[in-house]
């Protein structure tokens, strides 16, 4: 089961990458809302992802507690702010309403970006740091998986602070953190339950 959840993720990675692709080579609507629904469906399968990363790891009760916390917040504002995106401000647009830019997904400063940045960059983070804290290992590949854990957290946070804070370009650190670390954490995960 520990392989299948690994591939799964990985999986859904890849998948949302190529959703991205075709979107950012077509500029269809389909693509666009191909896009936003794997945003939504990868939301749901990296929480259960790393829930097993966490179980995989022994993360202490309390972090883990913490993490699916962060974990429902990542899950739930993603998806309030594509639904909203999909159901309500393209649907608007399409009829003609001219929709302020504020309330529009891919433009800064946006009220539903700043719900997606808060869900991708602060929660995901957050729900990153919480399986890697516990960095004292013994065992050196669980030691290895913590620290890629940590990293991705930090490039998380950073990506949302970055971006609120500075400059919006500076998110793109955030898709580091959660689009390349969580691929590697299944990666890892998948090998140490190869070499059982």
């Amino acid at each position: 089961m520990v392989k299948k959840i690994a591939y799964i993720g990985i999986a859904s990675c890849i998948l949302y990458f190529i959703s991205v692709g075709a979107f950012l080579i077509t500029h269809t609507e389909i693509a666009l809302t191909i896009w936003e629904s794997m945003t939504i469906f990868g939301a749901i399968v990296e929480a259960v992802v790393l829930i097993q990363v966490s179980t995989f790891l022994k993360t202490p009760d309390a972090l883990k507690k913490a993490m699916l916390v962060f974990l429902s917040c990542v899950c739930a504002l993603t998806g309030a702010a594509h639904i909203i995106n999909i159901t309500v401000t393209r649907k608007l647009m399409a009829e003609g309403v001219e929709v302020p830019s504020y309330f529009q997904i891919g433009q800064w400063p946006s009220a539903e970006m700043a719900v997606d940045y808060l869900a991708w960059g602060l929660f995901m983070g957050l729900a990153l740091l919480c399986i890697g804290m516990p960095i004292l290992e013994n065992d050196k590949r669980r030691k290895a998986m913590k620290i890629v854990a940590l990293i991705s957290g930090i490039l998380c946070i950073g990506g949302f602070c970055g971006a609120v804070m500075i400059n919006e370009n500076i998110w793109y650190i955030a898709i580091l953190g959660y689009g390349i670390g969580i691929p590697v954490l299944c990666f890892q995960m998948s090998q140490r339950a190869k070499s059982k």
